[in-house]
């Protein structure tokens, strides 16, 4: 099956799908659409975080989770969260989808996020291999390491990150 990945998947605050738009499109209008967000941790417990390519179309060189993308139309969440891991940081491992979160955010170039995301963590220790057209760098960090390095350079990072990140630590701890 051929997948449309230069489209997105329109939903209502439900995410409930009401049709399809070209990802670009979809960023410059501002509709609400699909998405997703992986959190990997070590058996540090630390969360693998990537530095996001300087030429991907918003938000180049911040910080941000392990990977983010979008479901292709007639692709599942959870599929897509495999396939961009793999795409994105060269492995692939067990996932849970564990809430979602609806967000607006603005970002660079006139985009804007409106999305319905998919929030996905999982455990990994092997290999990490990043496709250099979409990572520029990653490390390991502690979710105390990242709270402080967000409090003191909070443009340094995504801000679907500064969203997601203290709802992410209210599951952890709950």
């Amino acid at each position: 099956m051929h997948l449309k990945t230069n489209e997105v998947i329109l939903v209502n605050q439900k995410d409930e799908w009401l049709g399809t738009m070209e990802k670009l499109q979809a960023h410059k209008v501002g509709s609400l659409h699909r998405a997703l967000s992986v959190f990997i941790f070590n058996n540090k417990n630390e969360l693998l975080l990537q530095q996001r390519a300087a030429g991907k179309y918003h938000s180049g060189g911040l910080w941000s989770n392990t990977c983010c993308s979008h479901p292709a139309p007639g692709e599942s969440s959870m599929a897509a969260a495999h396939r961009r891991l793999k795409d994105e940081m060269g492995f692939d491992c067990e996932l849970r989808e564990i809430f979602t979160v609806t967000y607006h955010a603005n970002v660079n170039n006139e985009l804007t996020e409106n999305e319905y995301d998919h929030i996905f963590i999982g455990n990994y220790d092997g290999s990490i291999n990043p496709n250099v057209a979409e990572v520029q760098e990653y490390k390991f960090i502690s979710l105390s390491d990242l709270e402080t390095e967000l409090n003191k350079k909070p443009g340094d990072f995504t801000p679907w990150l500064h969203i997601i990140l203290p709802q992410l630590k209210a599951y952890l701890n709950s």
